[in-house]
This record gives structure tokens, C-alpha cells and sequence, in this order.
């Protein structure tokens, strides 16, 4: 295992390694600059050389680009453009608070949910509670979250008055895009759930099982829902890390300061820094999350041996 793990961080700080250098080159071939050139070309030359050179900008493409890779080692994202003095990393660790929250919520709301809906829809198969979760499904999975966002702020926002439209003010502000996230959670959870289930209530140990006389909670439990989680823990990654890291339409919508409405505001302003920084953020925790999401294989089904490769 420890071997194991030990690959997967080589492999994480090389794939992070690959993406810093494609991003750092990407904002170089884009077309504009972080500032104000209107303004940039009234100032005198000598104040012009000193922005660029507190900026690091005035070195060549790939000295700009070693020392850029040095201070990522070092941790250190760089200075944003648009926020003058402020270091990239200060920046995300002040929007992550909010992004983590509605995140976490929709998450834990979506996989509670999903898994109940998937486990009653595959235990009453082609019965009315089969057929409304179906349809529970297949509306989640159709109906845009930014649609649904909407909805909730007219009528539970504005016409019912239970809840903030908008804005991030306290922790009833988080409720609202909390729900329109995990919605489209629910809606996934539940079919997989249900899927992988109907399968596993076909296999030869569950059949044989009942044989000896084994109750069904305890059927469910040991053999039924251990082994349908699987597929369940494969989707649910790419899942955390989305809803982790700040949804882009949601966090706009309700007008919350999270990673996902910084990352529009930096494209919007051309705060390279403040991208890039964004970009690698994103890239780590996903990553990490996929090596998470690995070893619960290993604990879910004993059968899976990942560090040796036997099977």
C-alpha cells in the first residue's frame, strides 16, 4: 500500500507539473495583457519598466517561466494582476470557505438522498416506487441547475420569503445553492445505485444467501449495497471535487464569493496569476481526490489489492 500510494504522489506532481507548464504557456499565447493598456501606455517609461519589472515581466518568456515553476515548489502561486498586492494563495484560501460549504452540503444532501431513492427503486423494481424515482431521475438529470436556481429564488426566495435570494450574508445563504446543486446529485446517485443493485441481487452469493436463510436488512447490508458502491465511488469523485471547488453558473447566480466566481472574474480581467493559481487548485484536488477515491476500492472490496497488483 505504502509503495502504492508513493507512485500515485510521483505521478501527482508530475501531472501537476505537466498542467502548470501547459497553463503558463496558454496565458502567454493569449491575446492582451493584465493591465490597463490605455492607461499603461500615458505613463512615463520609467514607471511603465517598474510595473513590469515588479511583475516579473520584463525578463524573457523563459525566465518568466523558471521562476514561475520555483515559486510553485515553494508553494507560492504569485501576485494577482487585478488584486494589486495580494499573493494568488491568500486570495483562493479566502473564497474556499464558500465554495467548500455549498459543496459539502450538496454532496452529503445528494449522496444520502440518491442512495436512499437508488436502494428503494432496486428493492420494489417495476413498481410504482421503482417508476417515481425514475422519474425523480431522469427530471434531476434534465433540468439545468441554473434553472432550478432560478426557481428556487423566485419561489422560495421571493414569493415564500423562507430564504436569502442572494448574496452571501450568513449560513441560510448557503442553503438555497446548496439545493440546486444537489439535486443533479441525487438525480445520478439514484440511478447508479439502482443499477448496480439490480445487478447484484441477480448474483449467485445473494441467491444463496437467502438459501440459508440470511434476513434482507442483513442481505442488503453485508452483500447488496457493500458491493453496489463501487460505481457509486468511481462517479462520486469527479462529483466532490466539481462541487468542492465552487460551481462557475451557481456561485454568479446567487452571487457568492467562492472559487468558482473568482475563476469567471479573473478570465473576465485577465489576471494571469490569479488563473493559472485556479487552474493548478483545481488540478491538485482532483488528483487527490482520484487517489482517495482508489484506496476506498480497496476498502469497499477486499478482493481489490492495489499496492502488490495481485488480483
Amino acid at each position: 500500500m505504502k509503495r502504492y500510494i508513493g507512485i500515485r504522489i510521483i505521478y501527482l506532481l508530475i501531472t501537476l507539473f505537466i498542467i502548470s507548464t501547459v497553463t503558463f504557456f496558454l496565458m502567454k499565447a493569449l491575446p492582451g495583457t493584465p493591465f490597463d493598456e490605455e492607461k499603461l501606455a500615458q505613463l512615463p517609461q520609467e514607471q511603465k519598466q517598474m510595473i513590469l519589472t515588479s511583475y516579473g515581466l520584463d525578463k524573457p518568456v523563459i525566465t518568466q517561466y523558471v521562476n514561475y515553476i520555483k515559486n510553485v515548489a515553494q508553494g507560492d502561486l504569485g501576485t494577482s494582476f487585478f488584486y494589486t498586492g495580494q499573493k494568488v494563495t491568500n486570495i483562493i484560501s479566502g473564497r474556499l470557505f464558500p465554495s467548500a460549504l455549498i459543496g459539502l452540503q450538496a454532496v452529503l444532501l445528494g449522496l444520502a438522498i440518491g442512495m436512499i431513492l437508488g436502494i428503494v427503486a432496486a428493492y420494489r423494481h417495476n413498481t410504482g416506487w421503482d417508476y417515481a424515482t425514475m422519474i425523480i431521475a431522469v427530471l434531476g438529470v434534465s433540468i439545468p441547475n441554473f434553472v432550478l436556481a432560478a426557481l428556487l429564488q423566485y419561489y422560495v426566495g421571493l414569493k415564500w420569503g423562507l430564504l436569502p435570494v442572494a448574496f452571501w450574508e450568513s449560513y441560510p445563504s448557503s442553503i438555497l445553492p446548496s439545493i440546486a446543486l444537489c439535486v443533479g446529485v441525487i438525480a445520478l446517485i439514484a440511478r447508479f445505485v439502482r443499477t448496480e443493485m439490480l445487478e447484484v441481487l441477480d448474483q449467485d452469493y445473494v441467491m444463496t444467501a437467502k438459501a440459508k436463510g440470511l434476513g434482507t436488512i442483513r442481505i442488503m447490508f453485508q452483500h447488496v449495497i457493500r458491493n453496489s458502491l463501487i460505481s457509486v465511488i468511481t462517479i462520486l469523485g469527479p462529483i466532490v471535487v466539481n462541487l468542492l471547488t465552487g460551481s462557475l453558473v451557481i456561485e454568479n447566480i446567487f452571487g457568492i464569493p467562492g472559487i468558482g466566481s473568482l475563476f469567471v472574474d479573473s478570465i473576465k480581467m485577465n489576471d494571469y496569476s490569479t488563473i493559472m493559481g485556479i487552474t493548478l487548485f483545481y488540478s491538485a484536488f482532483y488528483v487527490l481526490v482520484m487517489l482517495i477515491v482508489d484506496l476506498l476500492y480497496g476498502l469497499v472490496d477486499p478482493r481489490i489489492r492495489l499496492a502488490s497488483g495481485k488480483g
